[in-house]
């Protein structure tokens, strides 16, 4: 497709990108072409009603627009539809994340005041034993 001097044998970064934009421009050309191609007719074949044929490009000019709108905006709506999504699911993880909080935060004031409690009984019972008589030894 392209012809390459000799001594160039590598193309750097760019030039390929640059290439790559030639061909899809072609390929819209092309496209373009063959899809106004039924527009042009001789004017020989032209009835005297038809409209000009500026106006008759002007109108596929706007058909491959519209046909770009409809393709594009169908793109356009699952993406939005997709960041909507997305931050639904966002705001249910933050929520989540919140919650999960809030329940590690009452599980460790739990444990601190279970561990309080369970000093407070082994103090009073070491206080009891060491107040309690010595048993007899007969």
């Amino acid at each position: 497709m392209n012809a390459l001097p000799a001594e160039k044998s590598e193309l750097t970064d760019e030039d390929k990108n640059l290439a790559a934009v030639s061909e899809v421009e072609a390929g819209i050309r092309d496209f373009v072409r063959k899809d106004v191609a039924y527009l042009r007719r001789s004017p020989s074949t032209t009835p005297a009603t038809e409209p000009p044929a500026d106006t008759t490009a002007d109108a596929a000019v706007g058909s491959v627009n519209t046909l770009i709108h409809r393709v594009a905006g169908a793109s356009l709506s699952e993406i939005e539809n997709l960041i909507a999504e997305l931050e639904g699911l966002r705001t249910l993880m933050h929520n989540e994340g919140q919650r999960i909080q809030r329940e590690l935060a009452g599980y460790a004031q739990l444990g601190q005041t279970a561990m309080k409690s369970t000093r407070m009984i082994a103090d009073n019972l070491a206080q009891w034993r060491r107040s309690a008589p010595e048993p007899r030894q007969d």
